[in-house]
């Protein structure tokens, strides 16, 4: 035996991962005959250690990066949910806003046909006796007040044709003095 064989390990309780590391590594020091044959065994176990590291590394990298990849999915899932359930919303209410127009217009269509029925069959009516108020009914008037709920909007030519329309027939109706 040479000196450094019978020379004992130096004894480490500070640390039971040292001591059980010590004892590991005297063990495969006396399996494979010696000191110098476990160094040149540590030597050659230690790039293969590296390669497995750098592995092991590369294996974590990924897994971080396929979690990143994962998150930002998600979110970006999230976000068109929350697009897609905005525009449904959206889309809900130009729909219920269009119903209420069209309910509206077809109101307002029920509205001007009742009254221009009224004043056509009160202005037939009465046509024999007062001609003027018949032409008021029936005439430019009626058409004005039937385009005002038909189109929503009045023109100043309307107004014009009606009151010159109303003026005419007062003229035409009244007799002329006589001389």
């Amino acid at each position: 035996m040479s000196p450094e064989e019978e020379r004992p390990l130096p004894e480490t309780r500070t640390d039971p991962v040292i001591t059980a590391g010590m004892e590991i590594a005297a063990t495969w020091g006396e399996a494979l005959g010696g000191p110098e044959k476990l160094e040149v065994a540590l030597r050659a176990l230690e790039p293969q250690l590296k390669r497995e590291h750098q592995i092991r590394l590369r294996q974590l990298d990924n897994q971080r990066a396929q979690a990143e990849r994962n998150a930002a999915a998600e979110r970006e899932a999230a976000q068109r949910g929350a697009e897609a359930a905005k525009a449904d919303a959206e889309r809900a209410a130009r729909e219920a806003e269009r119903i209420r127009k069209h309910n509206y217009r077809m109101a307002t269509l029920g509205s001007s046909v009742l009254i221009a029925l009224t004043m056509l069959g009160g202005g037939s009516w009465i046509a024999s006796d007062q001609p003027w108020l018949a032409t008021a009914l029936c005439g430019p008037g009626l058409l004005a007040l039937v385009k005002l709920f038909m189109t929503q909007r009045s023109d100043a030519t309307d107004t014009k044709a009606v009151s010159r329309a109303a003026r005419d027939a007062a003229n035409a109706a009244v007799p002329p003095p006589p001389l």
